[in-house]
């Protein structure tokens, strides 16, 4: 038998609530165990870890990410953005995706997955946006996302922008990914397209017929601002989900980022087809592109995530933004509890990509498992307030130990799979001269 993990904790968060001095035994990267901390005996050859002064938590799922995203940190530009298209139009995609190569693709993963690690996301759903990466992007990023030890969803986000010939290598790169990953442990693939204003229906169509062969998720952004909505009712007199509706396109696994500017027809679509969504807060805001409507959207039935985008990857401040922004936007201070944050970082979120088996703390789910310290707080944490606490004063300095498959991505606050200083010394390098173009 295996050696095990033992996590003596202050406390372990499940999903009937606090337990207090209640630990875990992590063996064959699964949770072997959970309960009272002398319950959970230990052999010669197993590590037992001592967190009595932390809470254990199942590991956080950023549902949406972008890991090359961090190329855009500061950047200077002579664009002058003024809404969504000219967004796109004007900055994003000349300045940052058409300038993405595989080498780049490999140094921003490798920082990525650094912040994703000490902000204590285990599980990540990445969309790649470089058309000139491709072929094989997506394998540079899976060397390193093996090397840090996360389990990671990639994608390339196909369309026909660019090229016809470009638009096939897109749909090529993901289905030969999903074929070559389909037996990893730790890095699978998905299908991905953009949106309806760069791919056509043909096109829409035939990405979801692959994706529906290979058994793979089928991912869209939809509706990230009025831009998209405004376009297909000019173009084809409908709004987007009801053309994904019209085309076939919507069914369990299919996966929605953004979802921000939908009217209620289109989240009861969303509902009765079993179709899940990914929510960006804070990205949402950065681009204008306004706030969308969560709580609809899960009165609806739909599985909701939270996702990074990539911009601002410290999760605490991606799962503080959801508390906040729809209280404020709906004028509402019942709106959206931290507990239900939590849900949709955890357990919920798993759920939307189509993960059963990981976001809860549970004998035989995967030993994906963070600890959070809880003794330095000025005021006590306890069952009452734990989500309060976790969601509005907790960081990433916070997470002391990260386990992904039973292994150990970070140890007493410190990071053990990859070597952060050289990380941040190639981003910084690579920036530099990324930056030289204006």
């Amino acid at each position: 038998m295996e050696a095990a993990t033992i996590i003596r904790g202050g406390a372990v968060l499940l999903k009937e609530g606090l337990k207090t001095g209640w630990g875990v035994k992590l063996r064959d990267g699964l949770i072997a165990e959970v309960g009272p901390n002398e319950t959970l005996s230990a052999q010669a050859q197993d590590t037992v870890i001592e967190a009595t002064d932390q809470v254990i938590l199942p590991g956080f799922i950023n549902g949406h990410n972008h890991m090359y995203n961090v190329f855009s940190r500061g950047i200077s530009t002579d664009a002058v953005v003024t809404e969504f298209s000219s967004f796109l139009d004007d900055f994003w995609w000349p300045y940052i995706e058409n300038r993405i190569t595989p080498e780049l693709a490999e140094i921003t993963t490798r920082w990525a997955s650094v912040e994703m690690i000490d902000s204590g996301v285990t599980t990540f759903f990445d969309i790649l946006e470089a058309p000139n990466a491709i072929p094989g992007a997506l394998e540079r990023e899976a060397q390193v996302i093996r090397e840090a030890g996360l389990r990671g969803i990639l994608t390339f986000e196909a369309c026909e922008r660019m090229s016809s010939e470009n638009a096939e290598i897109g749909l090529k790169e993901n289905a030969d990914f999903i074929r070559n990953h389909a037996d990893d442990p730790l890095v699978k693939g998905a299908m991905s397209i953009h949106t309806l204003f760069t791919c056509s229906k043909e096109y829409v169509q035939k990405a979801r017929a692959m994706a529906k062969e290979l058994g793979s998720k089928f991912h869209m952004h939809l509706s990230e601002s009025v831009f998209e909505p405004n376009w297909t009712q000019e173009h084809y007199g409908k709004q987007p989900v009801c053309i994904y509706d019209e085309l076939g396109c919507l069914d369990s696994d299919v996966l929605a980022s953004q979802v921000v500017q939908v009217n209620q027809e289109e989240i009861d679509i969303l509902g009765r087809s079993g179709a899940s969504a990914v929510t960006m807060p804070l990205s949402n805001c950065e681009v204008g592109g306004g706030v969308a409507p969560v709580t609809e959207l899960l009165d609806a039935g739909v599985k909701v995530g939270i996702g990074t985008d990539g911009y601002i990857n410290n999760f605490f401040e991606v799962m503080r933004g959801a508390f906040l922004i729809h209280k404020a936007h709906r004028q509402d201070p019942q709106a959206m509890g931290a507990r239900q944050v939590y849900q949709m970082a955890t357990d919920m979120g798993a759920k939307a990509l189509g993960m059963e088996n990981t976001g809860c703390i549970a004998p035989g789910m995967l030993a994906d498992v963070i600890t959070v310290s809880m003794n330095d707080t000025p005021t006590p944490i306890n069952e009452k307030n734990i989500y309060d606490q976790l969601i509005l004063y907790r960081n990433p300095a916070d997470v002391k130990n990260v386990f992904v498959g039973g292994k150990q991505l970070k140890k007493d606050g410190v990071i053990t799979t990859l070597d952060v200083e050289k990380a941040r010394a190639d981003m910084r390098q690579a920036c530099a001269e990324f930056w030289k173009f204006k």
